[in-house]
């Protein structure tokens, strides 16, 4: 298999240890470094102090199974035609190296702590492998927990229009991929507790041998059901939470196909329902944050720190109510935008401007890890942008998703968000100026002072798809997988 060479590390030079965070639909807006002025995060802003924080940093494709085979095989969700709750091995092949894997052959420990490829919600509560690779790992650990059974008062908040519905608490249901909200009991145990305690354990045992590790840690909060120990409440009171601005016509200039798959219309949330969402939502971040804070911890407390690259981040972004939208899929900002961080040993902190996507951290790490990885890697290596954070590493930003009947495709530039619906746009597309309106609020594609622009991005689009399906990968397209949004 062809090859691009990495940095090499110098001889009798100790190699790096990984440490890979990925926490489970986590906006930008929800964490403090990025913005948010609530505190939410100290943990997660401690690492920004610490490493390099990415503030453009894009998800390939905002639904959890397509965008986590993204990341780790290294393809565009487009390449391999892994849109569904799988881990995309299938669709890759046997002999393309997975992430964890090319750090697996090159001598390194790795294990997985709770979900990095896909598990489902009921997976998560139940201990089950999900949609894992096993291939990629020496070891696997899993985080069993109550979940939305656990004991605790509680609130189904979506497509519950008179309160009366109770949460969903059937056998073997996590709620449904629905918000509901428990603020659990003193006691409870929690995934997300569970998987930090793990985590910590193996960190201490690594500790004690000379393998370098790869080890990949993944929080489920704030994942739908909001579930989170009831002190974590206390810091929200859904009250006092602000809306997101309802401007008039709002959905008016946008395609169908671009109005987001929940809605508080088709969700029948009242305004005080959607504050409630918006509160549990902030303390399921919040509880997911201290969880990575007794990681991180475990590792200062180990001297590992100096040894180790700390990557954090989120599979895809998550709509708190913005144009009246809520959870992922569509292509609007809130959705596909994500926190990135990564710290690297030797490497002073800084903040990076520069667009950059998820797909980016495969060649980035191996690079820094001093591994030969292949030349088709459909990323980019972020190094030279740790060395100076003004380098730039791409023109735009590239994200997709497949629902509604048709695929979608966005284009991130610095300035402009161009969406596409379907390939010949025959079902509309959106244009915003994102830096007079980051809020997405005026459409443009429509309009003709904007037509030279809008005939630029479909022509752009066109090469982008054509250079994405461009790749070595042979694929057996009986192995596509439709979207469901009831399989989380």
């Amino acid at each position: 298999m062809p090859t691009a060479t990495a940095q090499q590390q110098q001889p009798g030079q100790d190699r790096p240890n990984v440490l890979f965070i990925i926490s489970d639909d986590l906006t930008t807006t929800a964490v403090s470094s990025y913005g948010n002025k609530l505190g939410t995060t100290p943990h997660i802003d401690r690492l920004a102090s610490e490493g390099t924080r990415f503030t453009r940093a894009y998800s390939q494709y905002p639904v959890c199974g397509p965008s986590r085979a993204s990341l780790m095989f290294g393809y565009y969700p487009s390449a391999t035609t892994t849109y569904g709750y799988v881990s995309g091995r299938r669709n890759v092949g046997p002999d393309r190296n997975s992430w964890a894997q090319l750090f697996r052959e090159n001598g390194y420990r790795t294990a997985r702590v709770s979900k990095i490829f896909h598990m489902g919600s009921v997976d998560i509560m139940e201990g089950r492998h999900g949609a894992d690779d096993p291939a990629s790992w020496d070891e696997r650990y899993n985080s069993p927990a109550p979940e939305v059974h656990a004991e605790g008062d509680s609130e189904l908040v979506q497509n519950n229009p008179y309160g009366r519905r109770p949460v969903l608490r059937e056998e073997g249901v996590n709620g449904g991929n629905l918000m509901n909200i428990v603020k659990a009991e003193e006691g409870q145990p929690h995934t997300d507790g569970r998987t930090a305690e793990q985590a910590s354990e193996l960190i201490r045992a690594y500790a004690e041998t000379e393998q370098p590790f790869f080890l990949s840690v993944g929080f489920f909060r704030p994942h739908v059901p909001f579930v989170a120990p009831k002190e974590y409440f206390e810091p929200y009171p859904y009250r006092e939470m602000v809306l997101p601005p309802r401007v008039q016509g709002d959905w008016d200039d946008i395609p169908e196909r671009g109005i987001n798959y929940v809605t508080s219309v088709n969700g029948q949330m009242s305004p005080e329902q959607e504050k409630k969402a918006i509160a549990a939502y902030y303390a399921a971040v919040s509880y997911m944050d201290a969880q990575l804070g007794k990681v991180l911890q475990a590792l200062r407390e180990e001297g590992l720190e100096e040894n180790t690259i700390v990557i954090f981040t989120s599979d895809h972004g998550f709509h708190l109510g913005e144009h009246r939208f809520w959870m992922k899929v569509g292509l609007h900002e809130e959705s596909v935008r994500v926190p990135l961080i990564i710290k690297a040993p030797g490497k002073e902190p800084a903040v990076s401007h520069s667009l950059v996507e998820l797909l980016d951290l495969y060649p980035t790490v191996a690079e820094m890890a001093g591994l030969e990885y292949s030349e088709h890697l459909q990323g980019k290596s972020l190094v030279q942008t740790l060395e100076d954070p003004d380098h730039e590493v791409r023109e735009a930003a590239f994200s997709m998703h497949r629902w509604g009947g048709g695929f979608a495709y966005l284009l991130r530039s610095e300035k402009w968000a161009y969406i596409q619906y379907d390939e010949d746009a025959g079902s509309g597309m959106e244009l915003y100026d994102m830096e007079r309106d980051p809020q997405q609020y005026n459409n443009l594609a429509g309009n003709p002072q904007y037509e030279d622009i809008v005939a630029a991005f479909r022509e752009r689009l066109q090469q982008k798809l054509k250079e994405v399906r461009d790749n070595d990968l042979v694929r057996d397209e009986s192995l596509d997988v439709t979207y469901d949004t009831t399989g989380e």
